[in-house]
């Protein structure tokens, strides 16, 4: 019986740090105490009829091939959804795997989506493909309940958003816009990388189904790449489930092996990197070379009530304007201990300019229309001292 099996039966709660080193595991018969890496892409059977047996219907750990599942990839769904409180996970091979199979698993041409228009390049572009293939997508400013009230009708599918979004840090009101969809019958269906599972309260304000780059904060130091759905275990399962595996976006079983270790440690690096990017944020407020410095846990950020109540802290991202794509430029060339890099969630601080990289396919137009400006700098603050990563930022402004 596990750790955390006989904590269970003497009725003891276990906090959640508890629960991402213990929960879901699955030890062989040698009783090794780390997680057992199956490295395998099939299975044996002891007979014929127990093949049949198993692809008629496979139990909780019996497996046929590692596309459709793995011990070891089935430990991480099983801690995560654990971590997200939901019934179910399926684990991908990237985030925008899980983007792209939460929401192709279920539409069909003629369904309509409520989209913010405030989302990552890629998962835009995910959007455009099924609007390509037949699906309405109305967009809305995230952050305006009035607007999605307005788009969402009653033949609406699903409503998509990123809680925060990437990369000015606007914050979605899930349980407002979650009612508004439930009374139409649609899915709710929320991007939560910004606010990481350590702060994610989004199935209990109305989520059905939540994605996660796994590669960033579960991860935590640019290992490799995946990405998880969770949701109920009809929805991974039954609708899930059966679209990515026979489409080829199941995780491989090293990656999810790295992401259940990146899950013990998950909690304490996520809350010391809020720490620093809270102070960075405060103290950067008084440098006059900023046009502007977004952070939402600051009290001058327009949603900072919003997430007091929904995350309860401002996370780990922070953005600045430095007024001109020349001037962030120069910043980044200067920087010492950030990286520039397009990845996030990282152990070491990262500095990314949206307008040229992750969000560089969008017109001008349109990225000025979400706040996207040629100065603005993404900053993913990672494990480093706070105060040697403010004085990295002032010399970079010098």
């Amino acid at each position: 019986m596990s750790q955390e099996s006989k904590a269970q039966e003497s009725n003891q709660p276990l906090h959640p740090r508890t629960r991402a080193v213990h929960h879901g595991i699955r030890r062989s018969q040698y009783g090794e105490m780390a997680e057992a890496l199956f490295m395998t892409q099939g299975f044996s059977y002891d007979s014929a009829e127990q093949a049949e047996a198993r692809f008629i219907q496979t139990g909780p750990d019996e497996f046929i091939y590692a596309r459709y599942g793995n011990p070891t990839s089935r430990m991480f769904e099983d801690r995560i959804a654990d971590l997200e409180g939901t019934e179910d996970a399926f684990a991908t091979a990237s985030g925008m795997a899980a983007v792209n199979g939460a929401l192709m698993c279920f539409v069909k041409p003629g369904d309509h989506i409520v989209s913010s228009r405030a989302l990552f390049g890629s998962c835009l572009y995910v959007l455009d493909v099924l609007a390509r293939f037949g699906v309405e997508v109305s967009y809305v400013d995230g952050t305006d309940l009035e607007q999605w009230r307005a788009a969402i009708r009653p033949e609406t599918k699903a409503v998509f958003f990123e809680s925060v979004s990437n990369p000015t840090l606007e914050v979605v009101d899930i349980a407002g816009v979650a009612d508004l969809a439930h009374a139409v019958g649609a899915l709710v269906v929320v991007d939560n990388v910004f606010a990481t599972p350590v702060y994610s309260r989004a199935v209990e304000q109305g989520a059905d189904v939540v994605v996660y780059s796994a590669t960033k904060h579960i991860d935590g130091s640019g290992r490799c790449l995946g990405g998880v759905i969770c949701g109920t275990r009809q929805f991974v399962r039954e609708v899930a489930e059966p679209y990515l595996k026979h489409t080829g976006g199941a995780i491989s079983p090293f990656n999810a092996w790295m992401m259940l270790n990146g899950l013990a440690t998950m909690e304490l690096r996520v809350r010391a990197q809020t720490d620093s990017a809270l102070r960075i944020a405060t103290e950067l407020k008084a440098e006059p070379k900023l046009a502007r410095v977004i952070y939402p846990g600051l009290a001058d950020h327009p949603q900072h009530d919003l997430v007091q109540r929904q995350m309860g802290a401002g996370g780990t991202m922070v953005a600045i304007d430095l007024g001109s794509k020349e001037a962030a430029f120069a910043a980044m060339n200067r920087m010492r201990i950030f990286q520039i890099s397009n990845n996030l969630g990282d152990a070491k601080s990262i500095v990314t300019h949206p307008a040229t990289t992750t969000h560089q396919r969008l017109s001008e137009e349109v990225r000025l229309g979400l706040g996207i400006t040629p100065g603005l700098l993404r900053l993913s603050i990672g494990l480093e001292d706070a105060g040697d990563l403010i004085a990295d930022i002032r010399q970079s402004l010098a």
